[in-house]
């Protein structure tokens, strides 16, 4: 067990979380909740995009940076993580997260906490084809994040910093008036419990982890192993500074 790598997933949880937190809660604060979308869009993504670029620069490099359960659930299908410390990983990320709505509350008001939880958007008339639409998004959504995210480190690890963060502020531009756009459990368990604000919680564990492993059939589709054995008897082996390697517990 590598406790650095554990301690680096809460600390870069913890980093996202909290300035996609602030994100809205400036949004809140300044506007008092009246300011429109366009206010939330030009917020809120890039709250969670930079607060996502940051936690990768702060963490990435002792962890691998997932600060996410879909991205550890992609990562142990794709052999990168074993069993073990995929479920330490998951730990850790809920402690991030969990101390990141906790700290929001304490410096803002529970209001504040109870409008980062993520709700379906009004895209039907019946309760449960909101939630349908929702689960949906939040899957396809997800599984695009993780197809980029397992490409890009394997095959541009350097590039890592810059292309995730930015499909994540993309992902919130498109998904946010839809689903909320979490794509990360941990994200919407946090501050749904502290709230307690429950209502439509299943969609948001059951949408990213849908789409962790439609994400890692996609890239697996796209990217033989054959192909990634090729690339490793060339030498790059760059990735492991942004992809936790199971191996380096060893």
């Amino acid at each position: 067990m590598n406790i650095r790598a554990l301690v680096a997933e809460v600390v870069g949880t913890f980093t996202l979380v909290f300035f996609g937190s602030l994100g809205v809660a400036t949004y809140v604060i300044a506007t008092q909740g009246q300011g429109g979308p366009i206010y939330v869009l030009l917020i809120v993504p890039f709250a969670f995009g930079l607060g996502l670029m940051a936690a990768i620069a702060i963490a990435g490099p002792a962890s691998g940076g997932h600060f996410n359960p879909a991205v550890t659930v992609a990562a142990l299908l794709d052999g990168r993580l074993d069993w073990k410390n995929s479920i330490a990983y998951g730990v850790a990320q809920l402690i991030g997260a969990f101390a990141a709505s906790l700290l929001t509350f304490v410096i803002t008001s529970m209001p504040v906490v109870q409008a980062t939880v993520n709700q379906p958007g009004p895209t039907a008339e019946a309760p449960f084809d909101v939630e349908l639409h929702a689960v949906i998004v939040e899957a396809v959504l997800t599984a695009v994040f993780i197809a980029v995210i397992l490409t890009v480190t394997r095959k541009s690890p350097d590039q890592a910093i810059i292309v995730i963060p930015l499909t994540l502020v993309a992902i919130h531009f498109v998904g946010i008036f839809i689903s909320g756009a979490s794509v990360n459990p941990v994200r919407s368990i946090a501050p749904a419990v502290l709230s307690g604000t429950y209502g439509s919680l299943w969609v948001y564990i059951t949408g990213p982890f849908v789409g962790a492993i439609l994400g890692w059939g996609i890239y697996r589709f796209l990217n033989p192993a054959d192909d990634e054995e090729e690339d490793e008897d060339d030498g790059d082996d760059e990735f492991d500074e942004l992809v936790y390697d199971k191996e380096a517990d060893d």
